[in-house]
């Protein structure tokens, strides 16, 4: 049985251990809120490329450029894999590990890319399939680091003769839930929209060039979203994980000092009854 002094030290070690996990809680719900207002800055920019690049592919352009050109058959496609830098954020990178291992075992012939130590740590050691990485990106959420990411992955497109480039990733819908999101990245398939305009256009300077221009802009402002729905993802996901651990050391604290009391009392009581035994042997 644990002495008095070991249980003290218990608790003592517990209510540290409540002060991090709380500091960490408040620590993520302050990225929340910056990572959520620069998804709201991002959408609508994304949303206007979008609708400019459906009405170029509706108006039964001559080009057949490659940015927005699919290619049927059988080939080979790459995966893009966003987990996080960081821990202690409860599911949050296993489930995306999982549903990429899945994706993975469906599809022979894919590359991995992993944005995110955490998916790279893992992937390295499962896979021989890990052509890049991107780590450390979360620290600072910067668009111009984004920006190259997507670059490199942009030319890797046109370069390596991919049929498809896939990512995987996990969108932000609030602080308790995230959705695994797995999406073709490249070649651009632009979303549904009622805003497709009906005019007929004159392009200057040239078809192509408008569509690699506009192509590469939406690339580098998805790959700059997904990243900021991963990580307001992942913080909301610490922050549950640690509001949950908080309230555990708490529950654990209270059964330690209740523990530590009937011992305690225990030892009390022991004492009374020596004492008590001694005083009566004195008197016969």
């Amino acid at each position: 049985m644990a002495t008095l002094k070991e249980i003290k030290l218990r608790i003592e070690s517990v209510k540290n251990t409540k002060q991090i996990t709380n500091a960490m809680k408040m620590v993520a719900v302050s990225k929340l809120r910056r990572a959520q207002e620069n998804i709201l800055q991002a959408r609508p920019y994304a949303d206007y490329i979008n609708d400019m690049l459906k009405t170029l592919k509706l108006k039964n352009t001559t080009t057949s450029h490659p940015l927005l050109t699919d290619i049927s058959g059988e080939g080979k496609t790459a995966l893009i894999i966003v987990t996080s830098d960081r821990g202690l954020c409860g599911s949050f990178n296993s489930q995306i590990i999982r549903k990429a291992q899945s994706h993975i075992k469906k599809h022979f012939n894919v590359d991995i890319i992993c944005i995110g130590k955490k998916g790279y740590d893992f992937f390295k050691t499962h896979s021989k399939k890990v052509i890049d990485s991107y780590i450390n990106l979360f620290n600072e959420m910067d668009f111009s680091i984004s920006k190259d990411v997507a670059e490199k992955i942009l030319n890797l497109y046109l370069q390596e003769d991919y049929i498809r480039i896939d990512v995987l990733y996990n969108e932000f819908k609030s602080a308790i839930q995230q959705d695994i999101i797995v999406k073709q990245l490249l070649p651009i398939i632009p979303i549904e929209s009622e805003n497709v305009s009906k005019l007929d256009f004159l392009y200057e300077p040239d078809e192509d060039t408008i569509i690699e221009e506009l192509g590469r802009k939406y690339i580098h402002v998805d790959i700059w979203r997904i990243m900021l729905e991963s990580s307001a993802a992942e913080q909301g996901a610490r922050m549950t994980a640690m509001d949950s651990a908080t309230d555990n050391a708490a529950d654990m604290i209270d059964n330690l000092t209740l523990f530590y009391n009937r011992a305690r009392q225990a030892v009390i009581t022991k004492e009374i009854i020596e004492i008590a035994s001694g005083a009566e042997a004195t008197q016969q």
